[in-house]
């Protein structure tokens, strides 16, 4: 596991940094998940309220701070902010400081940075399919891009063996979308969770794919049987954000990973 006297040494300034970005990054992507799937601006436009649509001033965006010390509400009209957006803030952080404690002496502290923003672009994706039922086509090809960098950051990762498991996780998605569509004449998986399973195909290799895509089936069966425990319709039409699933699944076979439960492929 992860030394915890590192911070104190040559490192710990970058791991502290890491620690103080990770709300920043939190409320980055929350802007992200808000504006793509609407066609809006996501870097250059100002913030502003949904509700009253004034712009936000610096007060109004520090992360964490800021919610706490407006009590949730817009200073100019008073509507609620969306907790989701605090959410965010608080499960980047939260996710910061798990990479940190499993972090693996044999694992370089210079890939840190890379694996932890393979774990907040699984946060942003898992936020994005639950909230809109959508996974940006630029978080998706952002995940790709940065598991085949981790692949030739960290030892014992294979760049050829990731771009196996992309294309075996994406293709076997579009062959089963097609074969979905083709005999129950409706969608069953979108071109979303596709493109998601290029980037998590290459983390899992070939070999760790089918555990991935069984954990992710799992979590949604679990899912449903809450649903259906607490009172609500489900049945066969029923939409569920299996790319979130999938999402979590990477998560937890990064843990794995990490706490060498499982060694990669």
């Amino acid at each position: 596991m992860f030394q915890t006297d590192a911070i104190v040494g040559p490192d710990g300034g970058v791991i502290i940094f890491l620690i103080l970005l990770s709300p920043a990054v939190g409320s980055f992507l929350a802007v992200l998940i808000d504006r793509l799937p609407r066609g809006e601006d996501a870097l250059i436009a100002r913030s502003r309220c949904r509700s009253c649509r004034n712009a936000l001033t610096w007060r109004d965006l520090i992360p964490l701070v800021s919610f706490f010390a407006s009590r949730g509400v817009c200073r100019h009209c008073g509507a609620p902010v969306p907790q989701w957006l605090l959410a965010m803030e608080v499960s980047a952080l939260v996710i910061a400081l798990v990479l940190i404690l499993l972090w693996p002496e044999s694992w370089p502290i210079h890939a840190m940075a890379v694996d932890l923003a393979f774990l907040w672009l699984l946060l942003a994706l898992f936020a994005a399919d639950l909230k809109w039922m959508r996974l940006p086509d630029l978080l998706t090809g952002a995940l790709f891009g940065l598991v085949l960098l981790r692949s030739l950051v960290l030892p014992g990762m294979a760049t050829g063996a990731a771009l196996a498991g992309a294309v075996l996780g994406s293709m076997s998605f579009l062959i089963l979308r097609w074969a979905y569509l083709r005999f129950r004449r409706r969608e069953g998986l979108g071109l979303g969770d596709v493109k998601l399973m290029a980037g998590l195909g290459a983390f899992a290799g070939p070999l760790d794919l089918p555990l991935l895509i069984l954990v992710a089936a799992l979590l949604t069966l679990a899912s449903a049987l809450v649903l259906r425990v607490s009172g609500k319709q489900v049945n066969v039409a029923t939409p569920f954000p299996f790319g979130a699933a999938l999402c979590l699944s990477g998560a937890l076979l990064w843990v794995a990973y990490a706490t060498a439960v499982i060694v990669p492929a």
